[in-house]
């Protein structure tokens, strides 16, 4: 659930990397390419193409919270984000984003102990669809925040940032210091996961220390001095989250005091509280998970309890055939290595379509006002989806 590691994702690719007898292009900062291991066809990792009509721009933000300090390590001082801004873009500009440093592939690998297995070089080397110093599309977009999972870099959510900005978005993802694997802070330090380290009953202090984070993180993309430099293109009246596992529950946290936020989405996690009697005040929220843990009445009940405190527009979704991960990069990318996990049987290029879709027609609907059908009942189209408790 919401502490879940990637074992299972990662250690079906090392199925697909040790028994394939794949080759994998690996790209060098020169341009050159190193190879590795393999008998037949090079492959090149890639993120699912966007959907939308616009190019993608990125730039990262170091943002640092002197109001606070860090909660896991108070000793190093005050609080600190990374932060990619994703913002729509005019094609052609700019030079293709990385997807994350070889260092930090190299120890979130570690940290499942698949470093000896999997080398680092293929994830590191994943072709993203966005550009550093792209130049700003013209206009003003909505925003959305996204949070990844518990021990998870904003990395592994990059399909879902590029795919929402190529539909006309400004989308921010966040690192939250000590909380993640791999994850790269500038000055190219690496920050340990001291929240990994938690015993299981104190995560549950972790979506209310996210929670001041993302609401910093709003102050700083749109208050009166903003950090990043094309601030203008966001429209503060329209603001959304979206959050995996942990990040979900977190974004639910963030919904509750900070009423910036028009709509929000919790990609299967465990609600570690749940609305107070008051509600959202009216605001739009949907749960989209897996039907392992999510089903009403199934086995994480902080569902049920959620749903039946949220006071405005609500949908509950569930994914037939999807896994924990489903709802990150992890499925799509594993598919191009042949990857077939038979506890996560949805194939990694639906489990993306599924996603990005369903989050993207969520906030299409409550930060754009463009009707969606998709919500109204079944859909032809995804017949793997269910929608309860409909009114």
């Amino acid at each position: 659930m919401t502490g879940v590691r990637h074992a299972a994702v990662a250690a079906a690719l090392v199925l697909s990397l040790a028994g394939a007898g794949t080759a994998l292009a690996v790209p060098q900062p020169d341009g050159a390419a190193a190879t590795a291991s393999s008998d037949s066809k090079g492959v090149r990792l890639e993120l699912p193409r966007p959907t939308g009509p616009y190019a993608v721009g990125r730039n990262t933000l170091h943002l640092v919270d002197h109001s606070r300090r860090d909660p896991w390590v108070p000793s190093a001082g005050a609080r600190e984000l990374m932060v990619s801004v994703y913002y729509p873009a005019r094609p052609g500009t700019g030079r293709a984003a990385p997807y994350m440093t070889t260092e930090g592939a190299r120890q979130l690998l570690e940290y499942q102990d698949l470093a000896e297995l999997v080398p680092a070089e293929v994830l590191s080397g994943t072709r993203t669809h966005s550009a550093t110093g792209a130049r700003p599309a013209r206009g003003r977009f909505p925003l959305v925040v996204l949070s990844p999972g518990f021990t998870a870099p904003r990395t592994t959510i990059s399909a879902l940032a590029e795919d929402l900005t190529s539909r006309g978005y400004v989308v921010a993802t966040v690192d939250h210091a000590y909380e993640a694997v791999g994850a790269n802070f500038t000055g190219g330090r690496i920050l340990p996961c001291t929240a990994c380290d938690l015993p299981p009953e104190s995560t549950g202090k972790v979506p209310g220390v996210r929670a001041k984070d993302l609401s910093f993180v709003l102050d700083e993309l749109t208050g009166r001095h903003p950090a990043w430099a094309y601030s203008r293109m966001i429209d503060r009246t329209r603001i959304g989250m979206a959050g995996h596992s942990i990040g979900g529950a977190s974004t639910a946290a963030a919904m509750e005091s900070d009423p910036r936020i028009r709509a929000g989405v919790n990609m299967d996690g465990s609600f570690h509280s749940w609305p107070t009697a008051g509600g959202l005040g009216g605001r739009a929220f949907m749960m989209l998970g897996t039907e392992s843990l999510h089903v009403p009445g199934g086995r994480d009940t902080t569902w049920d309890r959620a749903w039946d405190r949220m006071d405005g527009w609500k949908r509950w979704a569930t994914v037939a055939g999807a896994g924990h991960f489903s709802f990150t990069d992890l499925p799509p990318l594993g598919a191009q290595l042949g990857l077939s996990d038979p506890e996560a049987p949805l194939p990694g290029k639906r489990a993306a379509e599924i996603t990005n879709g369903y989050v993207g027609a969520f906030f299409d609907l409550h930060l754009r006002g463009i009707a969606q059908p998709l919500f109204d009942g079944p859909s032809p189209a995804n017949p793997e989806v269910t929608l309860h408790h409909l009114p």
